[in-house]
């Protein structure tokens, strides 16, 4: 609410008195609450915006303030106009010249994954999440590699490095996918049960996050017996089964060391479960551990 204050024009002529008895009449007739003022025009005349119902150009006052009311509601009303938003900043910013572009480094840690896992089974894919480093010095030879202890599958870790006059190092964060069928078991299958072609169901799924010797293939199923109870839909997986020509933890096998014009062979036992042509670590008699490759059921083979 916006109050103004106006004195009243000096030029008005003084009252006439009223008798007093005619004063003391007009006062009880006018008396009580809400009755009418006598008008004082030496007084200060008080208009308050929005209050009444008289007409604006009855009073200068009542002109000045509708004017700057109507001013203010209209400065109000017009739409301020605002400074227009700056473009939202690229991730890939313009690289700066003599820099390496973080883009080519990205494409070339894609490249060398994709290229890596061309022979996987089932369809393999790579992914290289987006590089941002800044400063690197431009370099002419990019070379990927993969960190120690990473490997191709799931989420690992891809290098890319620059050997020239300032040479650096990135590690980008990458995944690989390879979907592909696997099986698993249609039904329980208790310890030293063979399976059948009966036995197995196949799936489709990323095989990156089943176990690595999941089985991919029947033929490394089917015939085999289990080393323990399986239970229904669990993946089958190659160290859950014995096949025929495998060698088990604990089984006595025969290790054969043999080379030009010699032959060489000793007992020996299995300290655990391996498939032919796979690495088995096996105890000889005389205590010492010696590392063989599973030839069949009964036969180990040292490399020479």
């Amino acid at each position: 609410m916006v109050v103004t204050s106006v004195p009243a024009p000096a030029s008005v002529p003084a009252p006439v008195p009223r008798p007093v008895h005619a004063a003391a009449r007009a006062n009880a007739a006018n008396s009580g609450y809400g009755a009418p003022r006598a008008a004082d025009p030496a007084g200060v005349a008080t208009v308050v915006a929005g209050t009444g119902t008289a007409d604006a150009s009855s009073n200068p006052a009542r002109q000045t303030l509708a004017a700057r009311m109507a001013a203010a509601r209209a400065v109000s009303a017009t739409p301020v106009a605002r400074a227009p938003a700056p473009a939202a900043t690229s991730a890939a910013q313009q690289t700066q010249p003599g820099q390496q572009d973080p883009e080519s480094i990205r494409r070339t840690a894609l490249a060398f994954l994709q290229q890596q896992i061309a022979g996987l089974p089932g369809k393999t894919t790579a992914t290289v999440a987006a590089a941002f480093p800044r400063g690197l010095a431009a370099c002419t030879t990019l070379e990927p590699f993969l960190p120690t202890g990473a490997r191709l599958w799931g989420r690992t870790t891809v290098g890319v490095r620059c050997a020239g006059e300032r040479p650096w190092t990135v590690y980008l964060q990458a995944k690989v996918t390879v979907q592909a069928t696997y099986y698993v078991a249609a039904r329980q299958i208790t310890p030293g049960e063979p399976l059948t072609a009966a036995d197995l169901v196949a799936r489709d799924g990323d095989l990156t996050v089943l176990p690595l010797a999941v089985i991919t293939d029947p033929a490394q199923a089917v015939g085999a017996t289990a080393l323990a109870r399986i239970a229904a839909g669990l993946p089958l997986r190659q160290d859950m089964l014995k096949s025929a020509a495998s060698v088990s933890a604990g089984q006595t096998v025969r290790v054969v060391a043999a080379g030009p014009g010699f032959t060489i062979s000793a007992e020996g036992s299995a300290l655990a479960n391996a498939a032919p042509g796979q690495s088995v670590r096996v105890r000889m008699a005389a205590g010492q551990i010696v590392t063989a490759v599973v030839k069949d059921a009964g036969t180990v083979e040292i490399p020479l």
